[in-house]
């Protein structure tokens, strides 16, 4: 498949995406993540792809067959003790996904970390490759490190998704700027030449406002959402995952997805 080809396996007719990350296992513990196939398969009918390691990439091909996979290509490992914090730091490339059969890469982008030289390094050397490859790029572009809601700022979410941009990703993966308005974070997206989806993070516990947060992305402009802890981690994966989908897909209010939960 060519580039547009392997992209298109993401996205529905309406150009959107839900994507669902799974590739926690190598940063973090991962309760609601045991059986990866299992939750591939419950949550197939609503989610468009999957943001998977090598591993599971090759554990659940037949739970993957006709979903966009995207190959997670670094290790995102956040601070732990008096670990040296590298942020981010690459593990695979293009020989990797074309070996999975993956349609995607998708590698960190902090800007302003203490490793930034390194990762904008790894991140353009991943470029490069996919270039020759025809394998997608996604990075996941996030100001500081991973987790850092304070830092989440517009001006920061603004300069790391243009930069993101800038380097060659075909999509840009970020966060929703905190306490953003819809026509704010349009202007972050309208921005940036290629498209913007949204991460979810960590699971919020709040379903209105996990909703309310993806409905505002996609008035912003987005195409889509990459959420994960905030689907595997609910009490009903499949219908927090319906309700996503609806406001994604069907452009749902927040108040009709919800009804997706009763």
């Amino acid at each position: 498949m060519d580039r547009d080809q392997n992209l298109a396996r993401f996205l529905q007719s309406d150009g959107r995406t839900v994507i669902l990350p799974i590739d926690h296992g190598t940063a973090i513990p991962v309760p609601g993540l045991e059986d990866p196939t299992g939750l591939i398969e419950q949550l197939n009918p609503v989610v468009d792809g999957y943001v998977v390691n090598l591993g599971v990439a090759f554990a659940a091909a037949d739970a993957l067959e006709g979903k966009g996979v995207c190959l997670r290509t670094d290790c995102y490992k956040p601070r732990y003790g008096d670990n040296l914090d590298e942020g981010s730091y690459r593990l695979y490339g293009a020989d990797e996904a074309l070996t999975c059969g993956a349609h995607a890469m998708m590698n960190m982008l902090y800007t302003h970390h203490s490793n930034e030289a390194g990762i904008f390094r790894e991140a353009a050397e991943l470029i490069s490759e996919s270039l020759d490859a025809d394998v997608p790029v996604i990075l996941e572009a996030l100001p500081f490190g991973i987790g850092r809601p304070d830092d989440y700022t517009l001006e920061n979410i603004g300069f790391t998704v243009r930069a993101a941009a800038e380097l060659g990703s075909d999509i840009v993966k970020t966060a929703f700027p905190t306490g953003a308005s819809a026509d704010q974070f349009r202007a972050i997206v309208e921005a940036c030449f290629v498209p913007v989806i949204v991460l979810g993070g960590a699971a919020m516990g709040d379903d209105r406002a996990l909703l309310e947060m993806v409905k505002n992305a996609i008035d912003g402009g987005a195409i889509g959402i990459a959420v994960g802890r905030n689907v595997w981690q609910h009490p009903s994966p499949a219908k927090i995952a319906k309700a996503l989908h609806a406001i994604v897909h069907d452009e749902a209010t927040v108040d009709s997805a919800l009804k997706c939960l009763s």
